[in-house]
């Protein structure tokens, strides 16, 4: 797991030293079709990197939640998109001792109408603070502001899918994946849950389940860095 944060190129996505949620207060850009139904998170293989501070499973499963949905509750579309989120690797470390905060998680997108996956493999991401400061945040903050930079890469990274591979389009998506909409669709023994707006949103069990993919080679997609 080490592999994750240190022993893979580096794809650079510098950001301000500033709030990392400080987009959500600017116009909301569409994201195509794209509204969420449901944030599943999972830590179950989660490993301590480095001099770090504790963090249980269930303290990344709850930030991470709450990073996501508030950043990705604000969209709007016509199809529900669900989240899959297995927290892998971090380290927090505490004042004064050397080390950078950072955090790598796999992603799953889920198509709610077509129940199956957008991504066959999941995303790596990861953030590794390059510019902090830990003196004037306590442990819970500097929790806090790393979730809320996973959640914007995980925002970077669709964004960046809908325009490569046009994700969130509606129908014309499914086209290519109709493969895999029957594979997915005759194995799955979904689960229902309530959206937002009290629409039922099929939730198959497996986007609840560990999405890891801890092969090196999804290392090779490179870490989201950020002060």
């Amino acid at each position: 797991m080490r592999h994750f944060l240190f022993a893979v190129p580096v794809l650079l996505a510098l950001a301000a030293c500033a709030d990392p949620t400080r987009d959500l207060d600017d116009p909301i850009d569409p994201m195509g079709d794209f509204s969420l139904g449901h944030v599943g998170v999972v830590a179950p293989n989660l490993e301590k990197l480095l001099a770090s501070r504790d963090v249980t499973q269930d303290e990344w499963i709850a930030e991470m939640e709450q990073a996501l949905g508030e950043r990705f509750s604000r969209f709007d579309g016509g199809r529900y998109y669900h989240l899959g989120v297995s927290v892998e690797a971090y380290s927090l470390p505490p004042p004064i001792i050397p080390g950078k905060s950072a955090v790598a998680m796999n992603v799953t997108v889920w198509d709610d109408a077509a129940q199956a996956k957008l991504n066959p493999e999941p995303k790596v991401i990861q953030v590794i603070k390059v510019f902090e400061s830990r003196i004037s945040k306590n442990r819970d903050e500097q929790l806090a502001g790393l979730a809320q930079e996973a959640a914007r890469e995980v925002e970077n990274w669709l964004r960046d899918m809908q325009q490569t591979e046009g994700w969130f389009t509606g129908p014309d998506q499914e086209q290519a994946g109709t493969d895999a909409v029957a594979e997915d669709a005759a194995s799955a023994d979904p689960e229902t849950v309530m959206a937002p707006q009290s629409q039922a949103v099929v939730v198959p069990p497996e986007l609840l389940e560990v999405t890891r993919a801890a092969a090196l080679g999804n290392t090779a997609q490179g870490p989201g860095r950020s002060e």
